[in-house]
């Protein structure tokens, strides 16, 4: 069996087994193709495109083809023609290797497989086999990251990667692999000998090459990056969120964030009117603060902050704050209400929710006990306004919306949030409207209309406490 190198396949040899028995040539040049795949449908057209019928294949399948134009995934030679065809070495042209069959009297055909083949001088088929390959592996529980991080291997004690991380899905590290804090790498991926990725930056099934550094705070998605140079994919991203590297070649309509120019509102004016509001409703509530604290530690035992994982810019996980308004152990009581929820898609609400307490009903009726999340946009983890911050596991459900409100920092309030109407089937669909909406409209004069609405609502809930 001779193999062209560059391609990695992926075929049914048990198909080919009786063709080789029971063949009389000397040479079997072998295509994968996928199309003879089980469970696919094969329709055959007249040359006027008219349909003459369909074949539908539930197993497997092999059958004869013309001789290729060029080089064949795979040669089967008989052992006793092998010197022979191989004398002065294997010719590097196709027809010429063709010719010598047949000039010896050697017969020769040509079979297509079912299969998957993978064209290793393409980012697509790198990429492609990488996901196949790293899918098949069996995976273990990584230390990096949350319980449901997993390392497909681990091949060097000697890659390093930060408990501050975060390794999700299938990731291959290679010798001297480095992954600094904060840092997320999604699978099926792989980084290379001596590949850095940086604190902060997020890679995406993906390859980062030997040797290569992905820079801080930057996203490659469905890319190989190689040394200083981005190979893209067909869905391929780089981001910077300080700015982009100069001649990466990354196609922007692969960019799967939202970007925004760096002296614009949404990337300079938004982060400075946040950090001037954080720091004035902290100081404004901090004599306060103290009281509300008391109030929730002796209401109800447990810490008096919730702290929650979210997905923050780029799905990079954070701490959301909050004062505890549940008693201890409410998230494990969840699933046990969740067919009582009054709302449709991930999220759960209910009247009368037995989970709250006393005082955590009244701070979450006039909004006290998101509070703390100003902490949170000091950090620029979060925003006074933008779409609600929430876990990897409802943004998961929907990959477009998804994509779009993680291209900005989660706010306090949003669009959603005071625009919802809470009509019945309706709260999801609504969700992701004025989340999508809000990303594509944002601008100074929205966050203003936005705060002007939370506030007189607040004002309003308030009152009516008493």
């Amino acid at each position: 069996m001779i193999s062209n190198g560059c391609f990695a396949t992926r075929l049914n040899h048990a198909l080919i087994a009786p063709v080789l028995a029971d063949t009389s040539v000397a040479v079997v040049a072998v295509t994968v193709t996928p199309a003879l795949a089980a469970y696919r449908e094969r329709v055959r057209l007249t040359q006027e495109n008219r349909l003459v019928g369909y074949r539908r294949l539930y197993g497997d399948s092999v059958e004869p083809m013309p001789l290729p134009g060029d080089w064949p995934h795979h040669l089967f030679v008989k052992p006793d023609v092998v010197d022979g065809l191989l004398v002065n070495g294997l010719p590097r042209d196709w027809p010429v290797l063709v010719e010598r069959c047949r000039s010896r009297g050697w017969g020769i055909k040509s079979i297509s497989v079912a299969g998957a083949a993978f064209d290793l001088n393409s980012e697509d088929g790198l990429l492609s086999l990488s996901r196949t390959v790293l899918g098949r592996t069996p995976a273990s529980v990584g230390e990096a990251g949350s319980r449901r991080s997993q390392v497909a291997s681990l091949p060097s004690d000697s890659a390093h990667v930060s408990s501050r991380s975060r390794l999700i899905g299938p990731v291959w590290l290679g010798p001297g692999a480095k992954v600094e804090p904060q840092a997320v790498v999604i699978g099926p991926s792989i980084l290379c000998e001596d590949s850095v990725v940086r604190a902060g930056s997020v890679v995406d099934s993906s390859i980062v090459g030997s040797e290569s550094t992905l820079g801080q705070d930057e996203v490659l998605r469905n890319a190989i990056l190689v040394k200083d140079k981005v190979l893209a994919g067909s869905a391929s991203v780089l981001a910077a969120t300080a700015g982009s590297r100069e001649g990466t070649g990354a196609a922007e309509s692969g960019h799967v964030f939202r970007t925004w120019p760096a002296f614009s509102y949404a990337r300079l004016g938004k982060r400075v009117a946040d950090i001037i509001a954080a720091v004035g409703v902290l100081i404004l509530f901090a004599p306060i603060i103290p009281f509300i604290a008391l109030a929730v530690k002796v209401s109800s035992p447990g810490p008096v902050f919730f702290r929650d994982k979210r997905q923050g810019r780029h799905g990079k996980l954070f701490d959301c704050l909050k004062f505890r308004t549940m008693r201890a152990g409410a998230d494990k009581m969840q699933d046990k209400l969740r067919f009582v929820s009054e709302v449709d898609g991930p999220q759960f609400k209910m009247a009368d929710d037995p989970r709250i307490t006393t005082v955590g009903r009244f701070l979450r009726e006039t909004y006290l006990d998101e509070i703390p999340q100003f902490f949170n946009v000091l950090m620029g983890e979060m925003s006074v306004v933008g779409p609600r911050p929430s876990p990897e596991s409802e943004n998961t459900l929907c990959a477009s919306w998804r994509d779009a409100r993680l291209s900005i920092r989660p706010g306090i309030t949003g669009l959603w949030q005071i625009c919802r109407t809470r009509e019945p089937l309706k709260d999801f669909q609504e969700w992701i409207h004025y989340d999508t909406k809000y990303v594509r409209e944002l601008s100074l004069w929205t966050d203003l209309w936005v705060c002007w609405r939370t506030f007189t609502k607040m004002v309003y809930n308030f009152i009516r406490q008493f």
